[in-house]
């Protein structure tokens, strides 16, 4: 069609930009603190299990606040909930660079992560709201920008400050680029109506986009400024609505009688449902403590998972009682966000899941350093950068279902191929081969179904499938690594075991009847124990034990192409 070939508007392009440099932000974060780990054991005097904390804290803070995102976008307005997002986490990652202690640096981590986790949802929304359905794609490949930069750039800064200053500038170097990404915003992002009741009695400036809601009937007595406009309130929202069952991608539409009134909803926007949201952020929580102790304290890791997961189970049986829940799952009545959310779950956490599997091979079979593993993520992330940009700018003029199903082949052969060349011990440049493919996979599918999902949802609509795609996603991520983290703890043990060998001068050894290295975890920390003469010994069992762990993502892989195939059909 050639309306899908008409260039981006400029200003669309400016807020996807825009939003970009937020997102640089989060993902240069993400990627430093993985290689900042160890300088922060011996920066702070701590041990490995405590230090790691400052990644799951950031991640509690994501879980914790990701269902809050829609709500605070409907009642505060999803340019200011965005303005917000980066002054907190800008002014946490500050705190975080001057924590004194573990303790101190975990707390300030999980209030960043409070931040953190609002950025993506809400930014999604913000520039979905302001693109037209035919370059939503193209606006989405703006989006995905950090992707290509900021897994490149991360490793490498924080490499440098690490070796020229300090742990601490991996985080303090945030709050210059956390300044200017909110003045770029402030400025750049459109205005828009707060939908509560304060804003609407008064006067609000309004950008380019319509607003989130209005009340069809308000009167003039009570809003004036709504009095002005009587082509709005005199036609009534469900009236107005019926070029949306002609949209495609949308095989089946919800009954318009069970859709919220949009006053009744602006109403809901002061009072949200407080037992949903404390089923679902305290689940989610509960499942992440988890997934980070499983690892490490096997029966309390899984007991606390068991507990999240009956929370998460009561959040969606309420969620299907009550008009206006925190996250709505009514959402997936919609083909394309239901089979969306079924790709992106399996294909994210296979992907995002196994990530910790690689360098674990790295550093405990061929005990080589942390920087080969940031040198063989280098073509992974420009691929996976450039094929996303492509991919997502391709969905606004063809079938979606191929780009997706092509994404989640290629992925599911990357994953095979990268099972093969860890289990047979293979050199770099397989492996390096196997991780790209996986990568193009990934840079084909995870943006492209995300827009596939979302596009097609209304302007109310958008805020609540972006809230619900992330929550979804982060906790898929979660359970996936924990069952990665298990397996492969439970095979390297098992290695380690059957060969009947100690960890020559570890002070503990891998006694030939069970254990692993008591107080340490398991096997893994005892795999990276090894001395090389004990390591060039053990080599070919404990490349089969680490291949091992790779089983559950391919098969994850696999069925996120069996849903694309089955499930995609419409969605265009």
């Amino acid at each position: 069609m050639t309306s899908r070939r008409t260039p981006l508007d400029p200003r669309v392009r400016a807020i996807g930009l825009a939003l970009a440099l937020g997102g640089l932000m989060v993902v240069i974060d993400t990627t430093v603190t993985t290689v900042a780990v160890p300088a922060i054991v011996s920066g702070l005097d701590t041990s490995l299990p405590a230090a790691q904390w400052a990644t799951a804290g950031y991640l509690l803070g994501l879980v914790a606040v990701i269902p809050l995102a829609g709500w605070l976008s409907v009642r505060h307005g999803a340019r200011r909930v965005y303005l917000a997002a980066l002054l907190v986490f800008t002014l946490f990652s500050a705190l975080t660079g001057l924590a004194w202690d573990v303790t101190s640096l975990a707390v300030f981590r999980v209030l960043q992560g409070l931040g953190g986790g609002l950025l993506n949802p809400v930014g999604q929304a913000i520039g979905l709201r302001a693109a037209p359905r035919e370059a939503r794609g193209r606006l989405m490949s703006l989006l995905v920008l950090p992707l290509v930069i900021g897994p490149v750039l991360g490793p490498l800064l924080a490499g440098w400050l690490i070796d020229t200053a300090s742990w601490r500038w991996i985080f303090l170097f945030n709050i210059p680029l956390g300044l200017l990404a909110t003045l770029v915003c402030a400025r750049i992002l459109p205005r828009e109506e707060s939908p509560g009741p304060r804003k609407s009695r008064r006067k609000t400036r309004t950008g380019w986009l319509p607003p989130l809601s209005h009340r069809p009937g308000d009167s003039s007595e009570t809003q004036p400024v709504r009095a002005a406009q009587p082509v709005r309130a005199a036609q009534p929202v469900r009236a107005a609505q019926p070029v949306r069952a002609a949209q495609p991608g949308r095989a089946v539409q919800p009954d318009p009688a069970a859709q919220p009134d949009p006053a009744a909803h602006q109403d809901r926007a002061g009072r949200p449902d407080w037992v949903g949201l404390v089923l679902l952020s305290g689940g989610a929580v509960i499942v992440v403590v988890g997934a980070t102790l499983v690892d490490r304290l096997e029966s309390v890791g899984v007991a606390l998972v068991v507990i999240g997961l009956g929370l998460l189970g009561g959040f969606a049986w309420r969620a299907r009682r009550v008009d206006d829940p925190i996250v709505d799952l009514r959402l997936l009545r919609h083909r394309p966000v239901r089979a969306g959310t079924g790709v992106l779950v399996l294909f994210a956490a296979a992907y995002f899941g196994s990530m910790a599997v690689l360098p674990l091979f790295v550093q405990g079979v061929r005990g080589d350093p942390a920087s080969v593993v940031g040198l063989i993520g280098i073509p992974q992330a420009i691929v996976v950068g450039l094929v996303a940009q492509v991919a997502t700018r391709l969905v606004d003029r063809f079938p979606a279902r191929r780009i997706v199903l092509t994404g989640t082949a290629l992925g599911t052969l990357g994953g095979s191929l990268l099972l093969t060349a860890i289990g047979t011990d293979a050199g770099y440049p397989w492996i390096m081969a196997a991780t790209v493919v996986l990568s193009a996979g990934s840079g084909a599918t995870l943006m492209p179904t995300m827009t596939v999902a979302l596009r097609d949802l209304d302007h109310a609509e958008t805020p609540r499938g972006t809230t619900l795609l992330a929550l979804v996603v982060q906790l898929s991520n979660a359970l996936a690594g924990a069952v990665t983290a298990v397996t492969l703890s439970l095979l390297v043990t098992r290695a380690m075991q059957g060969s009947g060998s100690g960890v020559p001068g570890s002070g503990s050894g891998v006694p030939g009847s069970g254990g692993g290295v008591p107080g340490s975890g398991g096997g893994v920390p005892a795999m990276l124990a090894l001395d090389e003469a004990a390591r060039a010994a053990l080599r070919p069992e404990l490349a089969s034990a680490v291949a091992g762990a790779y089983l559950l993502p391919v098969v994850l892989l696999a069925g996120s192409w069996l849903i694309a195939y089955r499930s995609l059909h419409s969605a265009r």
